[in-house]
């Protein structure tokens, strides 16, 4: 759980450079150059090997969802919605996490889903204001389509790279950065057409910072916590961390106003979720033992 903790400071910068610092550029070519950067960074990984072509096929078409799809309407719902409306609406991620591992196995676990749910509440209780109604409903849609693409990768590469021994996490997200890139690709080049791209020099930092480190090593980092993590519901849980997570590097580094009650009752219910999933489960190996 280690590696969903550093990522989750990680991207508890992410939602305020991205909604106060890259305004007014084209969101498919934010998206396209984050994931170009993060090919570079794991392009050298490729060369090592190569996964057998239906295990590399199905890595693109996992990189495309999560990671393309997946950005190409998260980003688009910044033109919609201010950006505490978005990490507020990411607060269901972890709910389609757990309602989609169920749908998987073919049942409803109360379990999983209870925490993700308390986890959601947790999220809401942190970042909670009232967005602006005007387009409300647009970005509202926008965030929940990113979530459940973003579920769904993350719960399909758990379940992949589980059966393959020889292939590594880093060539593995390689060809997954590779499946983003090819579908940010098409949405780009029309934006590119229609109103350009002409990023300043502060917004090119921002876009270097969120390519190679919240993008190419936060979704590696991600991608293995969830591959180790033992529980889906664990796993649930860990996608609201960001937010608590956010705000407290909000109090630290940058001395924003932030509500510490808020920020602690998130945190309470954030590690009563993950005891939750995973308490049952220690208990009965100890019993096992």
């Amino acid at each position: 759980m280690l590696h969903l903790l550093i990522t989750s400071c990680i991207w508890g910068l992410s939602f305020g450079l991205i909604g106060n610092r890259l305004a007014g550029l084209d969101p498919a070519m934010i998206a396209l150059v984050r994931l170009s950067l993060s090919l570079l960074v794991f392009l050298p990984f490729a060369c090592r090997g190569a996964p057998r072509l239906g295990l590399a096929a199905g890595l693109l078409l996992l990189g495309a969802v999560q990671f393309g799809l997946m950005y190409i309407l998260y980003i688009a719902s910044f033109s919609h919605l201010p950006s505490h409306a978005v990490a507020l609406f990411t607060v269901l991620t972890p709910v389609h996490v757990a309602l989609l591992a169920d749908l998987r196995k073919g049942r409803l676990a109360p379990r999983p889903l209870l925490a993700a749910v308390l986890a959601a509440a947790g999220a809401v209780a942190a970042q909670w204001r009232q967005p602006d109604a005007a387009r409300l409903w647009l970005g509202f849609l926008l965030v929940q389509g990113s979530n459940i693409c973003f579920a769904a990768g993350q719960l399909l590469y758990r379940k992949l790279m589980r059966t393959q021994e020889t292939v590594s996490n880093h060539q593995a997200m390689t060809w997954m950065y590779a499946g983003g890139v090819m579908v940010c690709l098409p949405f780009a080049l029309l934006g590119y057409r229609s109103d350009g791209f002409a990023p300043t020099r502060e917004q090119m930092i921002v876009l270097g910072y969120l390519g190679v480190v919240a993008s190419g090593v936060g979704f590696w980092l991600w991608n293995i916590g969830a591959r180790r993590v033992t529980h889906t519901g664990t796993l649930a849980v860990m996608n609201n961390a960001k937010i608590p997570v956010g705000m407290l590097l909000s109090l630290l580094l940058f001395r924003e106003d932030v509500d510490r009650w808020r920020l602690l009752a998130a945190s309470a219910a954030m590690a009563a979720a993950v005891l939750l999933c995973e308490w049952p489960a220690r208990t009965r190996d100890a019993s096992a033992a």
